[in-house]
């Protein structure tokens, strides 16, 4: 389930940066940002934890994006716009979360600092 995330006047958190594997490393399905490489538990502990921070922030990022996103997609002064079902169908969420998603990005989108993350949608 997704957390929630900062309101909008607080910081956010800056997790540890990731950085891209060379593709020969990535092929390898026991290779993962090295960490198969760190001996010292405590150190293990410490960068897994920051890659598990950094995909967190990464993925309630992402929400925010496709939240704004759909409400964009269904203004009603677009031409083209969606229907929250024609929005659910290209994310693969179901309708009502679609509903949810647009209303939540257009609380982004006027600034709302409240606004938080709705329910995952599985």
């Amino acid at each position: 389930m997704a957390e929630p995330t900062p309101r909008r006047n607080e910081p956010r958190l800056r997790p540890a940066p990731l950085l891209f594997e060379p593709a020969e490393a990535a092929s390898d399905p026991e290779h993962f940002f090295d960490l198969e490489s760190i001996e010292d538990p405590r150190a293990l502990l410490a960068r897994a934890t920051e890659l598990t921070q950094a995909f967190r922030a990464a993925a309630d990022r992402a929400v925010e994006f496709q939240a704004v996103a759909a409400a964009q997609l269904s203004d009603p002064r677009r031409f083209d716009r969606l229907t929250p079902a024609d929005i659910a169908e290209q994310a693969e969420w179901t309708e009502d979360y679609a509903k949810k998603m647009v209303e939540f990005g257009r609380d982004l989108m006027r600034g709302k600092g409240d606004a938080r993350t709705p329910a995952d949608p599985l």
